[in-house]
């Protein structure tokens, strides 16, 4: 699917030449280990570089060069998988065979260069007043969970199954490690992420290929480096409590429970493990959806997800917090009923449908092409689609009722108004 070369040590260049496009797509992901420290310190450089730089120092006159080059769309963003955190940098730009004059690749290619190395410093730093005020932003990102109850209730079950754990780290850190950076860190964060991350850069487009490598490698010039290895967490600590209600000022209850899984990413139940997801709760076919919501009327929405890297599987719902007690006893059921086998043709068919879709309608965006590839890449095997829907084919009732089996309570969590 890419084409992958080495351009340093711990630095590694995707290259997808296709006619699907008429743009062309970059991405350059910066990882590190996980912690609550680097993943404030790089949420807030990701705002920060995303503004401004040493050529282009106001924002308005960056967003000004980017229009001019035909409304190329550059930003930069923080996120995080396993134990890892990622900065990434996406491009994506008008195909200059498109163009009268063949020239926008080239000036991306030295915009790629400044944004990447030359960042706006003042005598050796990040300008105080920018950094301030990016802080400021991140802090009100991280706020913003508060007045999200879904997102709310979705972070206190993570933190209350796995603290101190990498599933209930934020991508953007804590309020207080954001408050804690200065210009002279936030520095030092970026110097360290130049210079010891692992780099993986991805482009996207119809080109040649040779010609594309040999500009990348100019124009992306990564020193050699030995990254960090995220480690996984071996001793995972428990709950404290398996059931915990909390109250805040609101009318819908946020009904949270968290199980846990042995299989995760990679492992060869993998596959296994999605199709059960997809029974249990993962789309609008699935037991919980057609139990839970449609037939009893207890949720407003109810769903499922598999955190693969965390082996963790959530079950999220909005009820009445009147309906507490019935829409949990609902919900149990529809896994004991998975246990005992109760598993329709129907149901796996429409749930190896969806996962093979999905997966289509990911990979007819340039974008999704990268972060599949990128997600699927480590499994140290040649990635399609032919692959996975022969794996999904494979799965039995008798393999679903197996992976239920293995799912294991961690904990319930009630999010309701005060008057509950």
């Amino acid at each position: 699917m890419f084409l992958s070369t080495k351009l340093a040590e711990g630095v590694t260049l995707h290259i997808r030449q296709t006619t699907q496009f008429k743009t062309v797509n970059f991405s350059i992901k910066w990882r590190t280990p996980l912690t609550t420290k680097d993943a404030a310190e790089r949420a807030v450089l990701s705002n920060v570089l995303q503004h401004s730089n040493g050529k282009y120092k106001k924002s308005a006159e960056f967003r000004s060069y980017l229009d001019d080059l035909f409304g190329t769309v550059l930003y930069f963003d923080a996120t995080k998988r396993g134990n890892e955190h990622t900065l990434l940098l996406n491009v994506e730009t008008v195909n200059d065979q498109y163009l009268a004059e063949n020239k926008v690749f080239n000036e991306v290619l030295e915009l790629l260069n400044t944004v990447v190395f030359e960042p706006n410093f003042e005598n050796g730093s990040f300008v105080p007043a920018i950094v301030e005020r990016e802080k400021e932003m991140i802090i009100q990102r991280i706020q913003s969970i508060f007045d999200d109850k879904t997102r709310y209730a979705q972070h206190r079950l993570t933190q209350i199954i796995r603290p101190n754990h990498p599933a209930s780290i934020s991508a953007n850190g804590t309020i207080e490690a954001v408050k804690e950076i200065t210009p002279a860190s936030l520095t030092k964060a970026y110097e360290k992420m130049i210079n010891e991350d692992k780099i993986d850069i991805y482009v996207v487009g119809d080109f040649d290929v040779e010609a594309v490598q040999k500009k990348l490698t100019e124009a992306l010039s990564f020193k050699d480096r030995k990254p960090k290895q995220a480690e996984k967490k071996k001793d995972v600590s428990k709950p404290e409590k398996d059931y915990v209600k909390e109250q805040q000022e609101m009318k819908q209850g946020k009904l949270h429970i968290g199980f846990s899984t042995p299989v995760t990413f990679g492992d060869e139940d993998f596959p296994k493990m999605q199709i059960f997801n997809g029974v249990f709760g993962g789309y609008a076919h699935s037991k919980l959806f057609m139990n839970v919501r449609e037939r009893e009327s207890l949720a407003y929405y109810a769903s499922s997800s598999y955190s693969a890297h965390y082996g963790l599987v959530y079950v999220v719902s909005g009820i009445e917090p009147a309906n507490e007690k019935k829409a949990t006893d609902v919900i149990f059921e529809q896994l004991e009923a998975i246990k005992k086998g109760e598993i329709s043709d129907l149901e796996l068919t429409q749930t190896r449908a969806m996962l093979i879709n999905q997966l289509k309608e990911a990979l007819d965006l340039a974008r999704g092409q990268i972060d599949i590839y990128d997600q699927y890449k480590d499994l140290d095997e040649q990635f399609s689609v032919d692959l996975w829907k022969e794996r999904w084919e494979k799965v039995t009732k008798e393999d679903v009722q197996k992976m239920a089996s293995q799912v294991q309570l961690e904990a319930v969590y009630f999010l309701s108004g005060k008057e509950a």
